[in-house]
């Protein structure tokens, strides 16, 4: 029970790595504000999890738009009085078009819900942390913010300037007592990855999914969900500014075609 008596809100908790993060803060004490654009799919992870409703609040919003981000956050200290945990979750993926072919349009999106969406979480979460003096902060970023080859250009850059701001954030706010940390899985079957894993199990390939991993296989939410808990925990107290890789050792060599047997 790590978590008793705090607050933890998740963005992207409808399904995947953000729906195991609230199931696995949920069980070890936190209260929970739960976050997704996905309405539906959001109370029907709430009621999977079997959260407690007193201590559960669920919103749809997109976190791209701040002001609706500025009113979630109020309704949410209104309603606990303190957030003392931020997971920025939630995310999307873009196209695996070439520099020359990817849209503006794409880029715009695409930042605006990976990057932004942090940003405008962390400045008015981050803001009620400042005043009790404390506070952690988990982003989700990605190994594709760490190395070419993992997602399109848009993604990866979206990942990689998330990574560049927990740092940046760390460093604003760690006068404040507040920790700001990121993970970056792999390969995850999530939501976002699922048209890559039916496809390889359509065509009898689901067994080379994460091969090229050290470990030879890929990832579950929960495991991306337990690193994030550490994080946010106590247990991390002296750990700020950090992009912690999730993804089986796939960043621990050059992991070029043909160089693994």
């Amino acid at each position: 029970m790590r978590f008793s008596g705090k607050v933890a809100l998740i963005t992207g908790a409808a399904s995947g790595i953000g729906r195991a993060v609230a199931a696995r803060l949920s069980a070890e004490g936190a209260a929970t504000i739960r976050v997704d654009r996905a309405g539906k799919a959001l109370k029907a992870a709430s009621a999977d999890i079997s959260a407690d409703p007193a201590s559960d609040l669920t919103c749809t919003l997109d976190i791209a738009d701040e002001p609706a981000v500025a009113r979630t956050v109020g309704a949410a200290l209104e309603r606990f009085g303190q957030i003392d945990i931020l997971c920025n979750n939630a995310g999307i993926a873009s196209s695996r078009k070439t520099a020359v072919e990817e849209e503006a349009e794409e880029w715009q999106q695409v930042i605006a819900v990976n990057l932004l969406g942090a940003v405008h979480f962390t400045k008015h979460v981050g803001r009620a942390m400042v005043t009790a003096g404390r506070g952690a902060i988990v982003n989700t970023a990605s190994v594709a913010g760490l190395r070419a080859g993992a997602g399109g250009n848009a993604y990866s850059a979206s990942k990689a300037g998330l990574i560049n701001f927990t740092q940046t954030s760390a460093c604003d706010f760690g006068a404040h007592g507040i920790r700001v940390n990121a993970v970056c899985p792999g390969l995850i079957e999530t939501g976002m990855t699922r048209p890559t894993f039916e496809l390889a199990r359509e065509r009898g390939k689901e067994d080379r999914l994460g091969s090229r991993c050290e470990l030879r296989r890929y990832g579950r939410p929960e495991e991306v969900a337990a690193v994030i808990a550490f994080l946010a925990s106590d247990d991390a107290s002296y750990i700020t500014g950090q992009a912690l890789a999730v993804d089986g050792g796939n960043t621990a060599s050059l992991n070029l075609p043909g160089m693994k047997v």
